[in-house]
């Protein structure tokens, strides 16, 4: 009776620890970018592997590193370099899962010249965190663009303005071609073909939370991978969910943008060398972007991968 009676806590114990809370804060507001963790929330993959998992997003007022900082949730997305930026500067994070292969970012000429060869344009930038690939470019190639931030959408550039904008090509880009605004590859400049492909999204706890909680974070990651492979399987009813997050977020966007959102998201998953998803870390890119922040004095030291991966 005895023995029955501590196996009987010891399942209820395990089931409680189950269902406490995992709280993820995504990079920004509701849309498509995020579609893979709605889905394993939706679809009960989360539930499945015994996680409660509670989604959040951000607002210009609290900011995904705030509120990771005060605790007011579990993990949050980063990109890799900001990431960096954090952990060189005493927040220590770990790397949990990864879904970004590719750096999504591109300057876009307003004239339909090429970017590289105009020294000294003024260059629309989002205030909302630091963006560091466009810096480190404007530093190694000596470009002494005229830095314009602004809070949100195209219209700064589409005015004129300005002589061109940073942009990602899953959100801005899309934009503006829909915008009916002629974009000629040789007015635009990729990060990932000039030596800049570094990957952005991933998602991040801190370093006590992953010393504590293996089994949630390996379990946070399995379920999501899922999640996005079923997205991956599922576009249009993945955007049913998605629409639905949009929704409960009051965001002004539509289903049209979304879908190229999604479409873009999940190319830019695939790893270049392989063309699959592999929702991993890539060592070679953290070392390739610790060195270039360091050339840029964006980091006082080197950020290796087993830091980032918590080894």
């Amino acid at each position: 009776m005895r023995c029955y009676c501590i196996i009987l806590m010891l399942m209820m114990s395990s089931f409680m620890r189950a269902d406490e809370p995992f709280v993820f804060t995504t990079a920004w507001t509701a849309q498509a970018e995020f579609a893979g963790y709605y889905v394993a929330k939706e679809k009960g993959f989360y539930h499945q592997e015994g996680l409660d998992v509670k989604i959040q997003h951000p607002s210009l007022t609290s900011s995904v590193y705030h509120r990771l900082a005060t605790d007011e949730c579990d993990a949050g997305m980063f990109a890799m370099m900001a990431a960096m930026d954090l952990i060189d500067a005493g927040t220590p994070l770990v790397n949990i899962f990864q879904t970004s292969m590719n750096s999504s970012y591109l300057i876009v000429s307003r004239w339909g010249k090429n970017p590289i060869a105009e020294k000294g344009m003024r260059v629309a930038v989002y205030n909302s965190e630091p963006n560091y690939l466009a810096q480190l470019m404007d530093k190694r190639e000596m470009m002494k663009y005229e830095w314009i931030h602004f809070v949100g959408n195209i219209n700064v550039f589409l005015s004129g303005a300005v002589d061109a904008m940073v942009v990602v090509s899953y959100n801005e880009f899309n934009q503006l071609l829909q915008a009916g605004f002629k974009m000629p590859e040789e007015g635009l400049f990729r990060f990932s073909d000039h030596g800049y492909n570094i990957q952005e999204n991933g998602v991040y706890v801190k370093r006590d939370y992953f010393n504590t909680h293996h089994k949630q974070v390996e379990a946070f990651a399995k379920a999501s991978r899922r999640g996005w492979e079923w997205a991956a399987e599922h576009p249009e009813e993945t955007l049913d969910i998605v629409m639905k997050y949009v929704k409960m977020d009051n965001v002004p966007t539509n289903r049209v943008m979304q879908r190229l959102m999604l479409k873009e998201i999940l190319r830019l998953q695939k790893d270049p060398n392989s063309g699959k998803r592999e929702f991993r870390v890539r060592p070679d890119m953290v070392k390739k972007a610790s060195q270039l922040m360091l050339e840029g004095g964006m980091l006082k030291h080197e950020v290796t991968y087993d830091q980032l991966m918590g080894k």
